[in-house]
C-alpha cells in the first residue's frame, strides 16, 4: 500500500509542477488557457478559476495536459483572436512549451537543496573489501579505507564525506570514461595515501553491468562483527558469540562484515579456523558452515547475523551552499542521463538502462519507507528524469515542438502539415518502442 501511496503522489507532484510551468508561462503571454489537466480519462473533481479556466483532477494519473485557445483546434472568435495560442510570436510558443521541462529540473534543484538544508545520514565514505576482479582490488585497494577526495580526469581534488558522494563521483567517471584518483587514509592511521583507478579503461559491457562492484564500491565499509547467534547452527556449534570480532577466517584475512559473509556463501561444508576477538583476547574457533542450496547453487550458512552497523554521517548545508549544490546536482544529472540516453541511441550502452513505471514505484515505496528526506531525494531525482525527457527531439513530447520552433527560427515558415503528420507519427512509434522496452526492463527485474 505504502508504495502505491507513494507512487501516486510522486507522479501527482511532478505532473502537476510540469503542466503549470506550461500555464503560467502562456498566462504570462497572454494566451487563454482553456483547461488545466491533472491525469487522463474521466474528471474527478474540476472547477473554474476566476480567469475561465477549468482545472481538472483526472482518474488516470500518467500524465496531464494545458489545453489553451489554438485555432488550430476549433473556430476561434475574431474578439479573441490576440488570446490564441497559434496567434503568438514564435519566442513566446517557445517559453510556454519549454516551461514544463524548466519547471521539473527547478523543483528538482529546490529538492535536493531540501535535502542539503535538513541533511541526510548517510554512510561515511570507507570503502569495504573490494570483490575480486574489480577496479579498485586491482588498484590495490583492499578495504577499510577512508576516503578523503576524489579527483576525476584533470579536474579540481573534490572533498568526500560521505560514501554516495563517493560512489557518485567514480560512477560519473567511469561513465565519462576518465580516471579518477582518491586520496585516502586508513582507518585508525593519519597517513594519508593516493590511488589512481584507471575507470577509462573500462569497457562498454563493464559499463552495463553492475557499475559499483565493477568499480568496487558496492557497499559502504561495516565491522566484521557477529551481531546476533542463531541457535543449533554452525556458528553456535563453533562456540562464536554475539559481540565476536572476527580478523581471519578461511585463510583470509578479514576486513569488514560483507566480505566475510561472500567468504561463508563461497566456502559451503569447508573447515577453516577462524580468529577472533572476544572483550580483548584473542581466540580460536574451527566453523563448517552449513550447505543450503540458494538458486540453484550450493552456498554457505553459519547461522548468525554477520556485520555491526555502518558508520553515519549527516552532511548539512547553508542556505546559499545547499541552493548551489541542488543547481550542481540537478546539472550533473541532467547531463549524465543525456549522455547515458546518448549512448544507448549509439549501441554503446544496453537499453536495460531504460526504467518504467513499475521500477520507479518500487523506488518510490521503498524511499518512502526510509524516511521524508530520501523521498525527497528520490522526487528530485525523478523530477530530473521528467525534465529531460521531456526535451528529447521527439514530436509528441515538448521537445519535439521546440524541434518544429527551431527549424521556423531558421527558415522563417512552420513545418508542413505533411511532414508534421509524418514526424508525429514516428514519434508515437518511437515512444511506444522505449515504452515497451522498459516495461520489458521492470518485469525482468521484479522477476529476477
Amino acid at each position: 500500500m505504502l508504495t502505491v501511496l507513494a507512487f501516486v503522489v510522486a507522479l501527482g507532484i511532478l505532473i502537476t509542477v510540469h503542466e503549470w510551468g506550461h500555464y503560467r508561462m502562456a498566462v504570462a503571454c497572454g494566451v487563454k488557457v482553456l483547461r488545466f489537466s491533472v491525469g487522463f480519462g474521466k474528471p474527478l473533481l474540476r472547477w473554474k478559476g476566476r480567469s475561465g479556466t477549468e482545472f481538472v483532477l483526472a482518474a488516470l494519473p500518467l500524465g496531464g495536459y494545458v489545453r489553451m485557445l489554438d485555432e488550430r483546434d476549433a473556430p476561434v472568435d475574431a474578439a479573441e483572436r490576440h488570446l490564441a495560442f497559434n496567434q503568438q510570436p514564435l519566442r513566446a510558443r517557445t517559453a510556454i512549451v519549454a516551461a514544463g521541462p524548466a519547471a521539473n529540473l527547478i523543483l528538482a534543484a529546490l529538492l535536493y537543496a531540501v535535502v542539503n538544508w535538513v541533511g541526510m545520514p548517510e554512510p561515511q565514505a570507507v570503502l569495504a573489501a573490494p570483490a575480486s576482479g574489480s577496479v579498485a582490488q586491482l588498484a590495490g585497494l583492499q578495504g577499510a579505507e577512508r576516503v578523503l577526495a576524489v579527483q576525476v580526469g584533470e579536474g579540481d581534488e573534490v572533498a568526500v564525506h560521505s560514501f554516495e558522494q563517493l560512489r557518485w563521483s567514480l560512477t560519473r567517471a567511469a561513465l565519462e570514461k576518465q580516471d579518477a584518483r582518491i586520496s585516502w587514509v586508513l582507518m585508525g592511521t593519519s597517513t594519508q595515501h593516493s590511488t589512481l583507478l584507471p575507470l577509462s579503461q573500462l569497457s562498454n559491457d563493464a559499463l552495463d553491468g553492475d557499475l559499483g562492484a565493477v568499480i568496487g564500491v558496492q557497499m559502504p565499509w561495516a565491522p566484521p562483527v557477529v551481531e546476533r547467534v542463531l541457535p543449533g547452527g554452525a556458528a553456535a556449534s563453533a562456540g562464536l558469540k554475539a559481540g565476536d570480532t572476527v580478523h581471519q577466517a578461511f585463510g583470509v584475512p578479514v576486513v569488514d562484515g560483507a566480505q566475510l559473509r561472500q567468504l561463508i556463501r563461497q566456502h559451503p561444508g569447508q573447515s577453516s579456523a577462524w580468529t577472533v576477538d572476544r572483550e580483548g583476547r584473542q581466540l580460536q574457533l574451527t566453523l563448517v558452515p552449513e550447505t543450503v542450496e540458494d538458486k540453484g547453487e550450493q552456498t554457505g550458512r553459519v547461522g548468525a547475523y554477520i556485520g555491526g552497523a555502518t558508520a553515519m554521517v549527516t552532511l548539512q548545508q547553508g542556505v546559499w551552499q545547499g541552493l548551489w549544490g541542488g543547481i550542481t546536482k540537478t546539472w550533473e544529472m541532467s547531463a549524465l542521463s543525456l549522455k547515458m540516453m546518448g549512448r544507448m541511441l549509439m549501441g554503446q550502452a544496453s537499453l536495460k538502462n531504460l526504467s518504467g513505471p513499475l521500477t520507479i514505484a518500487d523506488y518510490a515505496g521503498k524511499s518512502a519507507g526510509m524516511g521524508l528526506i530520501q523521498y525527497i531525494a528520490f522526487l528530485a531525482l525523478v523530477s530530473v528524469s521528467l525534465g529531460v525527457l521531456n526535451l528529447l527531439p521527439l514530436p509528441v513530447l515538448d521537445g519535439g515542438h521546440l524541434m518544429y520552433y527551431l527549424w521556423e527560427g531558421m527558415t522563417g515558415r512552420p513545418v508542413s502539415e505533411l511532414w508534421m503528420g509524418r514526424l508525429q507519427r514516428v514519434g508515437v512509434s518511437v515512444l511506444l518502442l522505449m515504452m515497451c522496452i522498459a516495461f520489458f526492463n521492470d518485469i525482468s527485474r521484479l522477476l529476477g
